[in-house]
């Protein structure tokens, strides 16, 4: 599970600079994903910090996991910008920079004199693009977002977890990340149309947008029947089987998409019969029966391992997986193969899953520490 670094190839963002002003996640995570593509990225911090340097335990020395694992290859700053000369020194630093990614609650950069409006006059080739909860207006406008919040807002708690029970919060900050990558998709779509305009423009990715993007199936679903969908744990609401079952050792999720699939699974279980049930005989019926075809294929796979099987199914072509851990994914044979894991001195990370034949991803550095290129770039 290491990535040796052995030269240093050409990388995609070389020479695009950016100014990142984030904290937590949903920003870092994107300024880390064009960094890691070769972006010079100046992530400045305020005096007080990111706070994620203290979300801990666990600590690497005296900085948290969780900074760690979003802010590697960014050179470090802190500034005060609610002073004049923060301000000064963040114009500065704009007058060269192509792209800005901030998530200040909105009305904060206008207080300074450094809204939308002003730093597009100021700075017309530079791209703009604000991270916040829920945009600058509407309803909603100007609060700020959180990730638990936009989950149980936006409907995807409502939908996560077992029939019967509570709704359950995603085990990750999934909203946050996937407006980190919708923020960097945006970045990049930017700096292209840059090319033939000469513009820059501003980017207005909300937490609230970016998890109402994910409710797919259900929202076409109900889009469609005018059903409010619920929970059903780890089924699948327009396919069966697909869920998870208990093993002799553990827990494997059948992913079965097509009746192929279905009778490759009976015939692989040496249960040809279950797939000729005339219950079973394709989805629509597999759905409407889907209570007893769960305990008829809880009774069969009682008897297997679930990696075991799972390898087998796979080869047959029949989509299946144990359930994993944390630790047993990362020590899993196929992470070491696709360099997922970045090792480099006491530094370990997962690495980016963007995969580029020419200009690949580079690790050039671990985290900064706390304001450890100020002097380099000027400040005290």
């Amino acid at each position: 599970m290491t990535e040796t670094q052995t030269h240093t190839p050409a990388a995609s963002l070389t020479g695009i600079r950016v100014v990142d002003l984030t904290r937590v996640l949903g920003g870092p995570y994107c300024t880390q994903i064009l960094a890691d593509h070769g972006a010079e990225v100046l992530k400045i911090e305020p005096p007080a910090g990111d706070e994620t340097r203290g979300w801990g335990p666990p600590f690497i020395e005296d900085t948290a996991a969780y900074f760690m694992g979003v802010n590697r290859n960014k050179k470090g700053l802190v500034a005060d910008l609610s002073t004049e000369e923060g301000q000064f020194f963040l114009r500065e630093l704009l007058s060269q920079a192509d792209v800005l990614i901030e998530n200040f609650k909105p009305g904060t950069l206008e207080k300074w004199g450094l809204g939308k409006d002003a730093l597009q006059k100021a700075f017309p080739q530079l791209i703009h693009c604000c991270i916040s909860g829920f945009g600058a207006d509407g309803p909603l406008g100007g609060l700020p977002g959180y990730d638990a919040c936009a989950q149980a807002l936006c409907g995807l708690m409502s939908v996560n977890g077992e029939k019967g029970g509570a709704p359950t919060r995603v085990g990750l900050p999934v909203v946050d990340m996937v407006t980190g990558l919708n923020a960097a998709i945006g970045v990049l779509l930017a700096v292209n149309e840059r090319r033939s305009s000469g513009q820059g423009q501003y980017l207005d990715i909300s937490l609230f947008d970016c998890a109402v993007s994910l409710l797919h199936p259900h929202a076409p679903n109900y889009f469609a029947s005018g059903k409010v969908p619920g929970l059903t744990g780890n089924a699948h609401p327009n396919i069966a089987p697909y869920e998870s079952f208990p093993t002799a050792n553990g827990e494997l999720f059948l992913a079965v998409g097509n009746n192929r699939q279905f009778a490759t699974l009976c015939k692989v279980l040496q249960r040809p019969d279950i797939a000729q049930d005339a219950r079973f005989i394709d989805n629509a019926q597999r759905l409407a029966h889907r209570q007893i075809l769960h305990e008829t294929l809880c009774a069969v796979l009682a008897v297997h391992q679930a990696d075991e099987l799972a390898n087998e199914l796979m080869k047959a072509g029949v989509p299946a997986s144990p359930v994993n851990n944390v630790a047993q994914l990362l020590a899993h044979p196929h992470t070491s193969h696709r360099k997922m894991v970045i090792e480099q001195g006491s530094y370990r990370a997962i690495n980016t899953p963007i995969k580029l034949s020419r200009t690949p991803a580079q690790f050039r550095s671990p985290p900064p520490g706390f304001g450890e290129h100020n002097q380099e770039y000027g400040l005290k």
